[in-house]
């Protein structure tokens, strides 16, 4: 079975674990929350200091505080979505071992990771950082490297946070299993994502599409409401979708780790796409 069958195989299994336990798409809702308050406290000042700047004495460059702020806004982003996907991980591997965990269970288990975790959204924000300053100061070529640069990032980095979760380890040392885990996932994390992109994206654009072309000619109260029910439904989205995405990120470690295949997933085309690994007990 070629790799786009077995990834929309993991992608359906994905869903279906989602169905036995909807209390899971609490975490990115909680996640979301948290990263619209921290936008609202650093990112909006910063953003209207700028335009007031630019706009009475031209360009400004930015001042050694302003850097500061924003560092630590990129810290905290990194840290709220890390320490929920933690959270959801530590449910869904519980879930994986046949046991129905709370909500709290994620909770508390992310919190005894908070050092990992820590580490990690330290590390992943310096570097996302560096990468935009990089960005900042090179021509059309260097942008494109470095788009490259930041792709290989995400690809390599893709299971640390599985990893953290399950056996413990230090950002480094979970980046290092996690690079280890891409020679037998390559191709299921990259389809993967894309498949995600894809599938969401149809489902966000199509009925958009449709509700404005219904509303088109009904006047402003309707174009208002499809609107509102618009935003609703891309919110919907957005949260299941990065449900979706973090219990396949799951998944697909317990495949590396393990080369067993969970409830819901087929033996045969797991043993198809991964070398087996010697068995583990992950939480």
């Amino acid at each position: 079975m070629g790799k786009f069958a077995r990834t929309w195989q993991l992608m359906t299994a994905s869903w279906q674990m989602l169905m036995q336990d909807k209390r899971l798409i609490v975490f990115p809702l909680i996640s979301g929350m948290a990263l619209a308050i921290i936008i609202a406290l650093f990112a909006m000042p910063v953003f209207v200091e700028l335009h007031g700047h630019a706009r009475l004495h031209g360009p400004v460059q930015l001042s050694a505080p302003m850097y500061a702020a924003l560092c630590v806004f990129y810290f905290l982003d990194y840290f709220v979505i890390i320490f929920f996907n933690s959270a959801l991980i530590a449910c869904v591997l519980r879930q994986i071992d046949g046991e129905q965990p709370s909500l709290g269970y994620g909770l508390a288990f992310a919190w005894q990771r908070l050092p990992q975790i820590f580490g990690w959204a330290l590390m992943t924000s310096t570097v996302g950082i560096l990468l935009r300053l990089l960005e900042e100061k090179v021509g059309f070529i260097g942008r494109v490297v470095v788009g490259l640069l930041g792709m290989a990032w995400s690809v390599t980095a893709f299971l640390v946070v599985p990893v953290l979760v399950a056996e413990g380890s230090g950002p480094i040392e979970s980046y290092k299993r996690s690079v280890e885990m891409l020679k037998q996932t390559w191709g299921e994390q990259i389809i993967g994502n894309v498949s995600f992109g894809l599938v969401f994206a149809l489902f966000g654009i199509v009925p958009a599409m449709i509700l404005f072309f219904l509303a088109i000619g009904a006047g402003a109260a309707a174009m208002l409401a499809v609107g509102a029910i618009m935003v609703v439904w891309l919110v919907a989205l957005a949260l299941v979708q990065s449900t979706l995405q973090t219990i396949y990120q799951a998944a697909i470690y317990v495949y590396a780790a393990s080369g067993e295949a969970p409830p819901g997933f087929d033996n045969q085309l797991v043993s198809e796409a991964f070398a087996p690994k010697q068995s583990r007990n992950w939480l």
